[in-house]
């Protein structure tokens, strides 16, 4: 089943090549199948998250790519947090999707040959505060029912390779049904 996202876009991609909060804004990126993004430090089979890490360095990396939606960077500018593309450590930055309503399971077909698995939300780290005071607080919300909101972006693993760029289209494959909301990865 595809969902239709016709206005889906790439709006840039980023990578970090060490454990640093923020990433380096790139003309394109290469997504590897099972790994991740090429020359960063989080590419790989096994988890690379220095906290997960020092938990069991032998599970598998649910965390190869990074995906955060513009329009979240337009509300934290809007309130007056000064956040730009590669800022807040993503690797793909879209527009036009409502990354955090998809389920686990669907399939990011992004430019011609790239595809991410949505495996889970981003969960936030303290490191939002120490860039600037107040970020993690913004990017964390409660929904009707008390529940906690995580803004932060989702994350993914890497299907099929291929390079992405700014500009390039993102079409949605999404599960069968029934489907499951993301979780914290």
């Amino acid at each position: 089943m595809t969902a239709p996202f016709s206005s889906a876009v790439v709006v840039a991609v980023s990578v970090g090549a060490a454990h640093q909060f923020s990433k380096q804004v790139q003309k394109s990126i290469r997504l590897l199948a099972g790994l991740g993004v090429e020359g960063d430090t989080h590419l790989g089979i096994t988890v690379q998250h220095r906290s997960r890490v020092a938990k069991d360095p032998t599970q598998p990396n649910l965390r190869q790519v990074h995906l955060i939606h513009e329009e979240l960077l337009d509300e934290l500018n809007a309130g007056g947090f000064g956040v730009a593309p590669g800022t807040i450590g993503e690797n793909v930055l879209t527009r036009g999707i409502k990354l955090l309503e998809l389920p686990r399971g669907a399939r990011l077909h992004i430019g011609t040959t790239a595809i991410v698995e949505v495996t889970g939300l981003r969960d936030p780290c303290r490191q939002l505060d120490v860039y600037r005071p107040g970020l993690m607080a913004a990017v964390l919300s409660r929904d009707a029912y008390g529940n906690l909101v995580r803004k932060a972006g989702i994350m993914g693993t890497v299907l099929s390779t291929g390079s992405v760029q700014a500009g390039d289209l993102i079409r949605v494959e999404l599960p069968p049904v029934p489907h499951q909301h993301l979780e914290r990865v």
